[in-house]
């Protein structure tokens, strides 16, 4: 009876880790001189972020120490997705900055499509926002992780539930 290997590939993001960038980020903030007297400010609602600030320059800037911060704490920046920079109530600009939690479909789609393309002996499903690799060979999957470390979907994506049946 042959065994049967398998792998996720997953795409979270630790909210308890932005908790604590958004935190550091309002701590610098309110400390650094060229901050002094702004409302500028990180908050999280609802699963997504938003940036608040005076202008463009200082939300940029802002923004800066808080990927900063993210990196620090081991959260891809892919994980970020950023909307448009829109004008707020009192002189203010707000930037919403959505967090990718799971894989959507359409670059889960294109993983599959990837791993297909390869010619690998593997078999690649989409199971909700993650998407199921599995196959006979260990080796084999390690290169298709290997081969999927080595291209840029634009999402963050990792490697877990590594199972031998």
């Amino acid at each position: 009876m042959a065994k049967e290997n398998s792998f996720d590939i997953v795409s979270k993001t630790d909210y308890s880790e932005v908790t604590n960038a958004i935190n550091q980020t309002a701590k610098e903030v309110s400390q650094r001189f060229d901050f002094k007297g702004s409302r500028a400010a990180v908050e999280l609602q609802a699963k997504d972020l938003i940036l608040t600030a005076e202008d463009e320059t200082r939300l940029r800037n802002m923004n800066d120490i808080f990927q900063s911060k993210l990196v620090k704490r081991g959260v891809s920046l892919k994980a970020l997705d950023y909307q448009k920079v829109e004008p707020a109530a009192g002189g203010t600009v707000r930037q919403l900055v959505k967090i990718q939690q799971g894989i959507p479909t359409e670059k889960a789609k294109e993983v599959v499509k990837f791993i297909k393309d390869g010619k690998y002996k593997v078999q690649a499903s989409i199971q909700g926002e993650t998407v199921r690799v599995s196959g006979k060979d260990r080796d084999t999957l390690q290169s298709v992780i290997a081969a999927l470390k080595g291209k840029d979907f634009g999402i963050d994506m990792t490697f877990d539930n590594y199972r031998s049946n």
